[in-house]
């Protein structure tokens, strides 16, 4: 089942992260540290309703945000697809306990349709470029790489910015 998350699920919510980050580390991708994901950022996410959760009994198992709001960092980049009635993915996670089970997909399809039902013309997203699963997935769906960007505060490496045009 896919909700939307509460204020309440978010000590939990930054448990899964935390994993995922450590999982991430663990295998030499450093994208997610103590500075991102933040708790601010998903209490934002929850107050603008952008905030999903996948729940496998009773666990949060994974997280999405399915946003309209279009960063800054976003505006340098060379997008497929004028910028308006566009959806934007963020800190899309698993948590590691249950990855590589299908979990991931099923959040991207449901972003996806939900982008669909709202007469989106496009999804977009960042990814680490050095984290090569993830961009793998993203181009497997369809994903089409429009750029890059840069997150000071998490990499000195760039995040590729992809498009699928609906």
């Amino acid at each position: 089942m896919i909700r939307l998350a509460k204020e309440s699920d978010i000590p939990t919510i930054l448990k899964l992260t935390a994993a995922c980050a450590k999982a991430m580390a663990d295998n030499g991708i450093y994208q997610w540290n103590e500075s991102y994901p933040s708790q601010e950022a998903f209490e934002n996410d929850i107050q603008r309703g952008e905030l999903f959760l996948l729940i496998e009994n009773n666990d949060i198992v994974g997280t999405i945000v399915i946003s309209t709001l279009m960063d800054q960092e976003y505006f340098s980049i060379p997008w497929s697809t004028p910028n308006h009635n566009n959806f934007y993915i963020h800190r899309l996670a698993v948590h590691p306990n249950f990855q590589k089970k299908g979990y991931g997909k099923l959040l991207m399809d449901y972003a996806e349709e939900y982008a669909r039902n709202k007469s989106a013309i496009s999804v977009r997203l960042d990814t680490f470029s050095k984290n090569e699963r993830n961009n793998i997935f993203y181009q497997h769906r369809g994903y089409r790489e429009v750029g890059h960007v840069f997150f000071p505060k998490q990499s000195k490496y760039p995040f590729l910015c992809y498009e699928l045009i609906l």
